[in-house]
């Protein structure tokens, strides 16, 4: 059982993501054109439709790779899967802040390893203009309950309402809680409506805290999301040919570890080295075989 009350202040804190995202970021990593011309091939799915693929709950699994695999990737799999087309997008802009208590309580207990664990992020679809507040609860199960609610902007502060929501929806004081961390990064979703599947892949993620900030455009986040997990999916079957294998990757724990240095982070340190490799990688015929 998580306690309700923790002896910890909240600090005050300064807007951590910019309003737009810095010069050449969005540039980092795969050039655009040759991101978009992999995705033209794909046929569009608009956000009504993916209603059926929505998943609240669910089971995921992650990779880690290098982004240099992405054009591998969307050649091999555009016809089997459509992608999510916002306002004429198929790669998306998300704006993410996340929220802890002082002593970084959700943070530490991912770190010990706990099966059962929160995360209370505000979140912006840049593209759809649309910002939620979101509690993200694993369970003992692995399974993925997320819940959420419709801010009218991204929110720094837990208060009337919001706070109410994560009041009921985790088991942390919400008037305890503070932002601890910036992530941003762009998206493309694909979905498989017949088998009730989304795939994303998030490339060229920053993270901000602390007056830090990390940018990673050298690594694809893959997650594979279903109401039950099946081996059927096309994505796990190519990750398997291209000898890639699952990696949990925490956006907020590994943004953390990497912004607040003072923090533990000896559970992290196995994936620490791992961004490491995938910043030397280059393609060879067995692709990811020889990153792990």
């Amino acid at each position: 059982m998580f306690p309700k009350e923790y002896e910890t202040q909240v600090a005050p804190w300064p807007p951590v993501l910019p309003q737009a995202l810095p010069p050449g970021f969005e540039q980092a990593g795969i050039p655009d054109d040759e991101l978009k011309a992999g995705l033209e091939r794909f046929q569009p799915i608009q956000l009504d439709a993916m209603e059926s693929v929505a998943l609240l709950k669910r089971v995921e699994v992650k990779y880690v790779m290098p982004a240099g695999m992405l054009p591998f990737i969307l050649d091999a799999l555009y016809d089997r899967y459509a992608v999510l087309e916002v306002a004429g997008q198929r790669l998306n802009r998300y704006r993410t802040l996340y929220f802890d208590t002082a002593d970084f309580a959700m943070y530490r207990r991912h770190h010990a390893g706990a099966a059962d664990r929160y995360k209370v992020r505000s979140r912006t679809y840049v593209d759809s203009d649309s910002s939620f507040l979101e509690v993200k609860h694993k369970t003992n199960r692995k399974r993925v309950i997320k819940s959420r609610i419709p801010t009218s902007e991204q929110i720094n502060l837990l208060r009337g309402e919001a706070a109410g929501f994560v009041n009921d929806a985790c088991p942390y004081d919400p008037n305890r809680m503070q932002p601890t961390l910036g992530n941003s990064y762009r998206r493309i979703t694909l979905a498989d409506t017949v088998r009730q599947e989304r795939v994303t892949l998030d490339v060229d993620l920053r993270f901000d805290g602390a007056g830090r900030s990390v940018s990673l455009p050298h690594i694809v986040i893959a997650e594979v999301k279903q109401e039950r997990f099946s081996q059927a999916s096309e994505f796990i079957r190519l990750m398997h040919q291209y000898h890639v294998r699952r990696n949990g990757f925490s956006k907020y724990c590994m943004g953390a570890s990497m912004v607040y240095p003072e923090l533990k982070q000896n559970r992290f340190k196995k994936k620490h080295r791992l961004l490491a490799r995938l910043a030397e990688w280059q393609p060879t015929e067995r692709i990811g075989h020889e990153l792990y």
